[in-house]
Formats: C-alpha cells, structure tokens, sequence
C-alpha cells in the first residue's frame, strides 16, 4: 500500500517563502515508489482542487500551472523517498490545502488529474 505525508505547511505573511515534503512509501515492500511520477495540488476555500505541478521519477519532466511557475520549484530525492515544492513570492491567493499525489505511470496521469495515490493534505495560509 502506497502512502503519501505532507509536511511543512504553516502561516506566513505575503511574499515569504514556506518549503513543503511529500514523503512518499510503500507499506508492501514491493512497488518501487521512486519510479512513480509525483506532484502538488491544491484546493482554495470554496474553490475545486487544481493543479500545481508535477515531476516524473528522474526529475526529467517538470511542468507547472502558470499561476505558479516562475514563483514555485518541484523536486524530489529519490534517495529519501520525499518530493519537495519551495514556494516563494507566497500571496495570498496561494492559501490552499496543499495535497501531494503520485502515480506509477507517466506524470501526464497526474497534470491531467488522476493520479493513483493521494496524500491527506496540508494547509497553507499567506496573509496579507
């Protein structure tokens, strides 16, 4: 069973930065979970969960929404199972519950919305 942990939410003030983890494992012992392709959503108050950004296993492929691109980096260590998302330039209309996702085949399953495996989510608050 494939399980997914986010970390490193919290309250900061507009334009600061906040670094969140996705710790990534696999209860089974037998899916190679640093092959899957893994990345961020998120869901604003009253507002449908969209897309953030997405790698793939070697870090090859990067995409991002372009609310966030050129303000949010996506990487991963393979090595510590974790996925990283460093948001800077924060505003306030990044507050979301931020969910980590990953899926064993390409990262297009995840840009495109339905990956296998989602975390539980963590929230992040940019006041102004």
């Amino acid at each position: 069973q494939v399980q997914l942990r986010e970390s490193g939410g919290g309250t900061v003030q507009a334009g600061s930065s906040l670094k969140l983890s996705c710790a990534i494992s696999d209860r089974d012992g037998y899916n190679f979970v640093d092959t899957y392709a893994m990345g961020w959503f998120r869901q604003a108050p009253g507002k449908g969960r969209e897309f953030v950004a997405v790698i793939n296993w070697d870090g090859s492929i990067i995409n991002y929404a372009r609310s966030v691109e050129g303000r949010f980096a996506i990487s991963r260590d393979n090595a510590m199972n974790t996925m990283y998302l460093q948001m800077n330039s924060l505003k306030p209309e990044d507050t979301a519950v931020y969910y980590c996702a990953a899926d064993p085949a390409t990262a297009e399953a995840i840009s495109q919305g339905s990956p296998d495996y989602w975390g539980r989510g963590i929230q992040v608050i940019v006041s102004s």
